[in-house]
This record gives C-alpha cells, sequence and structure tokens, in this order.
C-alpha cells in the first residue's frame, strides 16, 4: 500500500495559532505519521485558536498549508 502523500482535504489540529499576517501551525497525519505545517486562514483574516480542528483547502510545498476551521 503506498504511503498517503495526499495534504488536501485533511484533518489536523492546530499547534501555533493562526492569524492574519501570522505563520501559525498544524499538525496533520500524513506518509505514515504527524507531521508539522505553516498555516495560513483561508479567508485572511480568520483567527483560529491552538487546539481547534481545521481542514486543509490547499497546500503550497515542501510544508505550508491553507486551511479553515472545521465546525464554523
Amino acid at each position: 500500500m503506498p504511503a498517503d502523500h495526499t495534504v488536501v482535504g485533511k484533518t489536523g489540529r492546530v499547534t501555533g495559532t493562526i492569524a492574519p499576517g501570522t505563520i501559525g501551525e498544524v499538525m496533520l497525519a500524513v506518509r505514515g505519521g504527524t507531521e508539522a505545517f505553516y498555516a495560513y486562514p483561508s479567508d485572511g483574516v480568520e483567527v483560529i485558536p491552538v487546539g481547534a480542528q481545521v481542514v486543509v483547502l490547499d497546500y503550497e510545498p515542501p510544508r505550508t498549508v491553507v486551511v479553515t476551521r472545521l465546525g464554523g
């Protein structure tokens, strides 16, 4: 079974606050483990606190994702 390299559509947890003008961090389950990715809010204004669950909308290799909070 091949390793899971898909990032878009994955859900993860915020480990560094995501906010406009800052680089946040999320942990995503990929490639058989959990990895940290830099994260930005999808709308450019959303603030997503540590511990919130997010979904990846876009991926900019090698380690940057655009996310939105799950559940509003």
